[in-house]
């Protein structure tokens, strides 16, 4: 075994990494900026793939971020989390938007040395996409075990929109106290490194402690929690549906209600699913595919390489449920409200002459009368009368 190109072998002692780093069970041999085991075509369609997905997102998730601001009334608990959850995959695909607009090199490499980033703080670009993709996405995960808890709240233990709306500053106080525990916690171990494939930076690419323990665990451990809830939340829907049924009561709108969530649960739990069985495949094979580009012949039909198609999924499924999160505001509501909203935003645009003449048109009529109709009673002697 030894480091082989495109590998890039570190062998200068000034070097910060030497002695530092491992791959392939080769010491002092660092993975090249852009992915080894993936051709210049599928490089290519990976920057588009991402790009795509990334600039859907931002769409979906903008839209449905600006209805909330224009009708915030018409979101209660127990579906507002829904709302904080897509804010989230805002900032995320905003991370992968960043990398498109810099490009992969300025992003995820080091241009001194020509390999990937490794265990680093920095540079600031790294670290902002770093903080926008791993805060903002372990975010949105706790967002979506609120919103699992919220519904269990409102339809398992009867809570009304009031009632789970008092602990509202609980939830925000979790949702965003534990990201940044554990985003502070990465930094201060230098534990950011940069990814070859999407050319972002995060936590996890070159260390497998680091995937397991920052990113693999926390996600099966907030889907776990969240099914768990929705689940229990379901039952109780369905008991809730027979009784009124019993009672002779239509249940057309608590059907309809059970549909959506259904829906949402599906477009959320399935992405989230996908993505940790990504990230296992990922920590499973990743030192045979390093090992076998050290220590096999070259064109050796029998080495492991990654599968390019899983590579692929796993940022389509990251940002997927950004898209789908507008799936809840897709009704007539939401057209009325911003049909509401632009009809505010054009009488505010109004001159201010116009509507001053406007108002002040009945005062004038009524004060040019009334005077004339009060001298026709002074001038019509009593006879008259």
């Amino acid at each position: 075994c030894k480091c082989k190109a495109p590998l890039i072998p570190i062998s200068k002692e000034s070097h910060p990494l030497y002695n530092r780093i491992r791959t392939g069970k080769v010491l002092n041999c660092a993975i090249p900026c852009y992915q080894p085991y993936f051709t210049q075509d599928e490089k290519t369609f990976a920057t588009f793939w991402i790009g795509l997905w990334s600039i859907l997102c931002f769409l979906s998730t903008s839209t449905t971020v600006a209805t909330f601001l224009i009708d915030m009334e018409r979101f209660k608990y127990p579906e507002r989390p829904i709302i904080f959850l897509s804010a989230c995959y805002l900032f995320v695909s905003m991370g992968y938007i960043v990398r498109l607009v810099a490009g992969h090199a300025n992003v995820a490499c080091n241009p001194e040395h020509h390999h990937i980033h490794y265990e680093t703080t920095g540079p600031a670009l790294c670290t902002v996409v770093f903080l926008l993709l791993y805060f903002f996405g372990m975010a949105s995960s706790i967002w979506w075990v609120i919103l699992s808890l919220t519904w269990f709240l409102a339809a398992g233990m009867k809570w009304g929109n009031e009632a789970i709306a008092s602990y509202s500053q609980y939830f925000h106080l979790a949702a965003w106290l534990i990201p940044s525990a554990k985003s502070i916690a990465v930094l201060a171990l230098s534990s950011v490194d940069g990814d070859p494939v999407a050319g972002v930076c995060y936590v996890g690419n070159q260390s497998l402690e680091n995937l397991r323990g920052f990113v693999l665990a926390p996600l099966v451990v907030y889907l776990f929690t969240g099914s768990l809830f929705l689940l229990a939340g379901f039952i109780s829907l369905f008991r809730i549906r027979s009784v009124i049924k019993q009672g002779g009561t239509k249940t057309d709108k608590l059907e309809k209600l059970m549909i959506r969530i259904g829906i949402f649960t599906v477009l959320y739990t399935v992405p989230a699913t996908i993505v940790i069985a990504c990230y296992i495949y990922e920590q499973h094979n990743r030192e045979a595919w390093e090992q076998a580009q050290n220590c096999s012949c070259p064109g050796d039909p029998h080495r492991p390489k990654p599968d390019y198609a899983v590579f692929m999924l796993k940022y389509f499924m990251c940002l997927v449920v950004g898209i789908t999160s507008g799936v809840w505001i897709w009704s007539g509501k939401t057209l009325e409200s911003w049909r509401r909203f632009t009809t505010r935003c054009c009488r505010a645009r109004k001159p201010a002459g116009a509507s001053v003449y406007g108002e002040a048109s009945p005062a004038l009529v009524g004060r040019t009368v009334l005077p004339s109709m009060a001298s026709y009673h002074k001038q019509v002697p009593l006879s008259h009368v």
